[in-house]
């Protein structure tokens, strides 16, 4: 059951109607089986919107839930990204940019999505999102953007991280197979980046979020579609092709993440057409773990604004 806590702590972490408003349902997109939940509206009124969301790196649709728990009025269509969660991998191309955009196209077309559609992207998701848009314009009508990835990642302060995850990536590709896997799922390594992006001080939310990384976040297909998404996600990034955005943009950032950091928000904000920035206080890369609730509100918020 998809809504159901991964962690022993008494306080709640999704709704008790979540259940009700998910249907899981499958795909065939040239060869690759693709998983992908629905959320459907507790009620459909005139600001009901239907929203598909895209998730981050080594994510799956669960990391998204909390967000989507808030949003009762909307639809929400969540895929697994193929390589991710429950989707095979690719087995017609490469785990490139280019075949993430593509397959956001084709899953559009066989869900039969039309202009009206909302495209919400986290992260990795973020890129992909963008980047589909500046390929396809108009197939979309508004795009959200949270902890949207603003800059190089090989770049600047954070520079040196980054080419150090990619060595990481890049040995456990070299290792021998069983090594190399072990390397990957390392719960030690996967708890190290838990501790590092959580900024909150609540101790049960903490725990929440350590369990969920434990539960999903080595829930990918193998090591060699791994390490092409991981490079696609640090090859790219928003402000590229911001300029082509030219519908209604929001960004929602955290003020202390470390990864998308606040100042190439605003760099980020200046390049967009019709752009706009909410800035969450006190959250870092984890605002779908941390603090869904002003995320849905600024959500909300936007979409009411640019209502047809």
């Amino acid at each position: 059951m998809e809504y159901v806590d991964t962690e022993s702590s008494p306080t709640p972490r999704f709704s008790a109607g979540l259940q009700a408003r998910t249907r899981t349902s499958r795909l065939d997109l040239d060869g690759t089986g693709v998983a992908y939940w629905t959320y459907e509206p507790v009620l459909t009124t005139p600001e009901t919107r239907t929203i598909l969301v895209i998730h981050g790196f080594r994510g799956d649709h669960h990391g998204l839930l909390r967000v989507a728990d808030q949003l009762t009025e909307m639809r929400l269509i969540m895929p697994d990204l193929p390589g991710f969660g429950s989707s095979a991998a690719f087995t017609e191309a490469g785990h490139s940019l280019g075949s993430y955009v593509r397959f956001v196209a084709d899953f559009m077309a066989a869900l039969d999505l039309g202009p009206d559609t909302v495209l919400l992207g986290h992260s990795f998701g973020s890129i992909i999102a963008s980047h589909f848009v500046a390929a396809h314009p108009g197939l979309v009508a508004e795009l959200i953007l949270i902890n949207p990835i603003a800059a190089p990642a090989l770049e600047g302060p954070k520079g040196i991280m980054t080419k150090l995850a990619v060595l990481y990536y890049e040995a456990a590709a070299w290792l021998p197979r069983r090594l190399g896997q072990a390397l990957l799922r390392s719960q030690l390594i996967v708890r190290v980046m838990s501790e590092t992006m959580a900024k909150t001080r609540d101790k049960e939310l903490r725990r929440f979020i350590h369990a969920q990384h434990s539960s999903y976040f080595s829930a990918f297909a193998d090591r060699e579609s791994l390490l092409e998404s991981f490079k696609a996600s640090v090859g790219s990034h928003v402000s590229e092709i911001a300029g082509r955005l030219t519908l209604p943009v929001l960004l929602i950032a955290g003020e202390r993440d470390e990864i998308a950091t606040l100042p190439d928000q605003h760099k980020l904000l200046a390049l967009l057409p019709d752009g706009q920035l909410d800035v969450i206080p006190g959250v870092g890369h984890l605002i779908h773990y941390e603090t869904p609730e002003p995320a849905a509100g600024f959500i909300r918020r936007f979409l009411k604004d640019h209502a047809a």
